[in-house]
């Protein structure tokens, strides 16, 4: 967010504003930009949704979620905004229901339009024709926006698909394709921690870097999701968008400025140097039932939950090793692994740096490698472990650390990732959304591995677990292995 930036009025809508990331996410985000002064007190939000629904059943469901997260009464900003919330009953193949849309926006008198596909993939295409169709692309009198939700495409072929088809409607300016990891602070931090220190820069590249970890472990299963997890898999639903974003952060060239151009003009030039996956270097498990603990209740296996085709052979967990073709990085692995009920939430980077060449003191083994460690999920922050003497005679090593944490260092709580995100829409900010030939080179990337799922049956490994043993053999192989969340 910019505080220069002077909040406008526009018209905010949001297509499949009855479903479950308009409740959980996109309204509660705008609720907490209208809270904190970031959202003009006249913008109004119009909801475009298949269902026979009132304003005023609309906002009484909207308002009953949001309390439910809250875990209390609205207060004032809620009833300011629920009255400019309106609803547009239609089918997204439906002509008319974009001329009803059009007539709404008229009736709104806001010449700024933010139109947010909050619905499932396979409605993109009939959106974005019935939008310009409409004549709701075109920007003479305001600008209009368009916010795509992942997936974007489900391989390269799609992905050049819905490209041609948006870019034919709309203009790369005006389309913003989200990846809610951009606007975590610890992943905008990457930059700072970088390019604002003289300390970390010359020592982040293959010279003293022996390799890096990027991990997205989550405990929960399908949470309602098996129908559509069961088509993406671990893949595609988080291995070709947030962590080759993540990936691309960690080792992009410094740009000339931090702008949106400029950012991901550097981050495509990683992925166009980063090798494709390859399946041998890879492991695909799926999680297996786990009995009743003391902490924890019965765990079905994946393919027993609800939506999840019986024999699913839908990858749960993957491991895979990568490496960059290009002066800084050559030589230097870099080991993601993603996965579904697994032991700890935790999504973090962790960047392990060589070994001393020399150590001259008498010790019984090698230092440990000194290690920063860049934590997204939970608690927001960034640590240093490092070796240090113990007091007292002789020379004994210790491990110490210094530890930065967003939750202690400020007063006020971090904004949540789609808060960012939506101001940085209105404000026209597309430095943390991605690009057309940017989605494109990430699919490229990932096609092997895609291949590979759809070829080999997935290893099993217990919920509750950090994934199968076979992921630990992947970096025995060159020596090393995996950083366990929250421990070193």
């Amino acid at each position: 967010m910019n505080d220069t930036v002077e909040p406008h009025p526009s018209s905010f809508v949001i297509f499949g504003v009855t479903g479950d990331l308009a409740a959980r996410k996109l309204v509660p985000a705008l609720h907490a930009l209208q809270r904190g002064g970031w959202l003009h007190p006249e913008t109004t939000v119009l909801g475009f949704g298949r269902s026979d629904l009132s304003d005023d059943a609309l906002r009484e469901r909207l308002a009953d979620a949001l309390a439910e997260q809250q875990g209390g009464p609205l207060g004032d900003a809620w009833r300011h905004l629920a009255a400019r919330i309106h609803y547009v009953r239609g089918g997204y193949d439906e002509p008319d229901a974009y001329a009803r849309l059009a007539e709404r926006l008229d009736d709104e008198g806001h010449a700024d339009h933010v139109y947010y596909t909050a619905t499932p993939p396979q409605t993109y295409g009939d959106i974005v024709s019935g939008l310009a169709d409409a004549g709701l692309a075109d920007e003479t009198a305001g600008y209009r926006r368009l916010v795509i939700e992942k997936p974007f495409g489900e391989d390269l072929d799609s992905a050049r698909a819905l490209n041609a088809l948006v870019l034919e409607r709309f203009k790369e300016t005006q389309v913003y394709r989200i990846d809610h990891y951009l606007a975590k602070e610890t992943a905008q931090n990457l930059a700072v921690l970088r390019f604002a220190n003289t300390l970390f820069e010359p020592i982040w590249s293959n010279r003293a870097i022996d390799h890096v970890q990027i991990t997205m472990a989550e405990p929960l299963g399908m949470e309602g999701r098996g129908s559509f997890y069961d088509q993406a898999g671990v893949v595609r639903d988080v291995f070709q968008n947030h962590m080759l974003q993540l990936l691309a952060l960690v080792t992009m060239e410094p740009p000339a400025r931090y702008d949106a151009d400029a950012v991901r003009d550097e981050k495509v030039k990683v992925l166009r140097a980063l090798a494709c996956a390859d399946p041998e270097t890879a492991v695909l498990g799926q999680y297996t039932a786990a009995p009743a603990g003391a902490d924890r209740p019965d765990t079905p296996a994946y393919v027993d939950e609800p939506g999840v085709a019986s024999g699913s052979r839908t990858p749960t967990y993957a491991a895979a090793r990568f490496e960059l073709h290009n002066w800084r990085w050559a030589g230097v692995p870099f080991y993601l692994r993603a996965g579904k009920r697994l032991e700890a939430k935790a999504s973090e980077i962790v960047l392990t740096f060589r070994r001393p060449p020399h150590v001259p003191f008498d010790l019984p083994m090698p230092p440990r490698a000194d290690r920063l460690i860049l934590r997204l999920v939970p608690d927001e922050g960034i640590s240093l472990r490092f070796n240090a003497k113990h007091p007292g005679q002789g020379i004994e090593l210790d491990r110490v650390g210094l530890d930065f944490a967003y939750q202690g260092q400020y007063q006020r709580p971090n904004p949540d990732a789609y808060e960012t995100l939506i101001q940085d829409v209105i404000e026209g900010d597309a430095t943390l959304f991605m690009r057309a030939d940017e989605v494109e080179v990430q699919w490229k990337v990932i096609a092997p591995l895609l291949s590979a799922t759809e070829s080999l049956r997935p290893l099993p490994y217990a919920a509750g677990s950090m994934g199968p043993v076979e992921a630990a053999e992947l970096l025995a192989r060159d020596g090393r292995h995996w950083y366990r969340p929250r421990k070193d």
